[in-house]
């Protein structure tokens, strides 16, 4: 039984995967789709009336642009509705919270949402529960103690090893630096999960090939002060080497800045592959960034939250996508990526 389901869901994810796409799959994008298929099974029986909801943390970032296309895509696909929110920039907690009581007030049949601090949500999740909608928590994760003691409760999980986007990044950089080279790492918001645990993985990846950590500064997702960051950070640090950013737009902040100060030898790497930082690691500006199928992930986040809809008792606690390295070496194999 277990089989035949897979292969079933593994049949469905393909012919959907290659609708979507507009031509061949990347075949990794297919891989990963086939991941989630497997951890997940097939899709539920679709009424077309569904409604889902969805919170993200900003649309200011071109990587959560990218995400709320890929949910269109599948929404499409799927015939069903759904609606992505989010709130004005990265760090108003206040201004997400009250979209997702307005989505609450909105009746949706389910929710996702990425909380921008691991306790900021916890208010309308309760909200949620108390009107029976089922909540998906997709990325960091709602403080588990918080929810705890708040009487609430997360319907579902998905999520990736953030760790490890900072710690690939680091083992490779790890790998084009002599041992003991000076590097610095420029987070995003502290205390953010995805800040957090980029940070925690990138120094253990430091610490791992030998390369020497000068710095850590917080460059809360902004592109402007990452630029200012790395501005200072080579004045105070002359002999640093290399630079690991917590997403793209800092990164290729950094990659300007060091542009503009005339300094060659500071090999500098991101997290999220946005389409601009694709360009640069084509030309040779940014040396690399860690990413996932963001096909993957969003179908494995509607799909789940339709089964909790459905009130499908068949389903894992947590789905996990997992996280690829993009460099130089290996850019060509990511054409088509989604």
């Amino acid at each position: 039984m277990k089989i035949a389901k897979f292969l079933c869901a593994a049949t469905l994810c393909c012919a959907m995967a290659t609708t979507s796409f507009a031509g061949e799959p990347n075949p990794m994008v297919s891989k990963s789709i086939a991941t989630i298929e497997d951890q997940l099974g097939s899709l539920p029986d679709i009424t077309g009336q569904e409604r889902i909801g969805v919170l993200v943390i900003t649309l200011s970032n071109p990587y959560w642009v990218t995400m709320k296309e890929r949910y269109g895509e599948w929404a499409k696909e799927m015939g069903i509705s759904v609606e992505v929110m989010a709130a004005p920039t990265e760090k108003d907690l206040k201004s997400q919270l009250n979209t997702l009581e307005a989505m609450v007030a909105k009746k949706y049949d389910g929710i996702i949402v990425t909380p921008m601090d691991p306790f900021n949500l916890i208010p309308g999740i309760v909200k949620a529960d108390e009107k029976g909608i089922p909540v998906v928590c997709s990325g960091p994760e709602v403080s588990r103690d918080g929810l705890k003691q708040a009487g609430a409760v997360m319907d579902g999980w998905i999520t990736a090893t953030f760790k490890d986007q900072g710690r690939l990044c680091a083992e490779d950089m790890g790998k084009k630096l002599p041992s003991g080279s000076e590097v610095a790492i420029i987070e995003g918001i502290p205390g953010a999960g995805q800040s957090k645990a980029r940070r925690e993985g990138a120094s253990e990846g430091f610490e791992k090939t030998g390369l020497k950590l000068v710095a850590v500064e917080a460059g809360n997702w902004d592109r402007n002060r990452a630029y200012d960051i790395t501005t200072n950070l080579v004045k105070a640090h002359p002999k640093l080497k290399g630079i690991y950013c917590a997403n793209d737009v800092m990164a290729l902040a950094a990659v300007d800045a060091l542009e503009v100060a005339g300094i060659k030898d500071v090999t500098v790497y991101g997290t999220d592959f946005i389409p601009e930082a694709a360009e640069a690691i084509k030309s040779g500006r940014l040396a690399g960034s860690t990413t996932f199928s963001q096909a993957a992930w969003t179908r494995g986040a509607l799909v789940y939250t339709l089964k909790l809809i459905k009130k499908d008792e068949d389903l894992p606690e947590k789905l996990s996508v997992p996280i690829t390295l993009v460099n130089g070496e290996n850019i060509g194999q990511f054409q088509g990526w989604k």
